[in-house]
């Protein structure tokens, strides 16, 4: 695995600002176009470098994989010696290791094959079986200067088996807090779906604002009546009126002597 900190000469606390100037002093000697310090090869190498480290996303997986090549060999944490068991372990490891790759670099996720030994701290003459067995199933695939990297079935057979094989999910979160949440658990039951909300009810008929329906019997006489004036309002007082037909009127009433009568 190739040292991006140390190819810059750079710590690997380094912010961003500095990675910038660092890679311009670089970029211009390093340039194809100079004709005195121009190499080709070195250039690539640096923008794959700066590629990685300034992007946050990219440098954290990097800055995860640098750390677990730089720890002690696999072989001290997993068994590889048992028959079956140390077979399906060695298997394991190379998943791990090329996973690991194929997270921290997608532009170049070979790794050859005197990594995975040192990687791994076993010899490769062991190897064979393992490597063969996972071309096969389609997990990884062989270069032709004799490098290995995880194809897209070894990926999905890493993210959906890790939860099955605690060697597995040891090897890819070994060395990393990062990982564990980063890995999506296929595997996992999917959430059951929230219940359908109820339907609203209808709306509510008032019996105060419904109409009167009257029956058949009653609706001829009721509509005889609607809408005709009350003939007792503004009807004349009988007895006044009777009493104003007396004034003025001469009392035929005479008296003894022929006189009319005054009331």
């Amino acid at each position: 695995m190739v040292d991006y900190y140390e190819f810059l000469q750079i710590s690997p606390n380094a912010d961003m600002e500095t990675i910038r100037r660092v890679y311009r002093f670089l970029a211009s000697r390093l340039h194809p176009d100079n004709p005195q310090t121009g190499d080709p090869e070195q250039f690539q190498l640096l923008k794959t470098a700066f590629d990685v480290l300034s992007d946050r996303s990219r440098r954290a997986e990097y800055d995860t994989a640098r750390r677990l090549v730089t720890r002690e060999p696999l072989s001290t944490q997993v068994d590889f010696m048992d028959n079956l068991e140390g077979e399906l372990n060695r298997r394991l490891a190379v998943l791990a290791v090329l996973y690991h790759r194929r997270r921290s670099s997608t532009h170049k996720p070979e790794i050859s094959l005197a990594e995975i030994e040192e990687r791994m701290g076993f010899p490769r003459d062991y190897l064979d079986f393992t490597l063969w067995y996972l071309q096969k199933k389609g997990y990884i695939s062989k270069g032709d200067n004799v490098t290995y990297s995880l194809t897209a079935e070894g990926v999905d057979f890493v993210e959906k088996e890790r939860v099955g094989f605690p060697t597995l999910n040891k090897l890819l979160t070994a060395g990393s807090e990062v990982m564990t949440d980063e890995i999506v658990k296929v595997t996992e039951e999917p959430a059951a779906p929230p219940p359908p909300e109820p339907e609203p009810p209808g709306p509510q008929v008032s019996m105060r604002s419904s109409p009167i329906v009257l029956p058949a019997s009653m609706e001829h006489e009721y509509d005889r009546r609607f809408g005709k004036p009350e003939r007792r309002v503004g009807m004349p007082d009988l007895r006044k009126f009777k009493a104003e037909r007396r004034i003025g009127v001469k009392d035929r009433r005479q008296t003894p002597d022929g006189m009319p009568g005054v009331n």
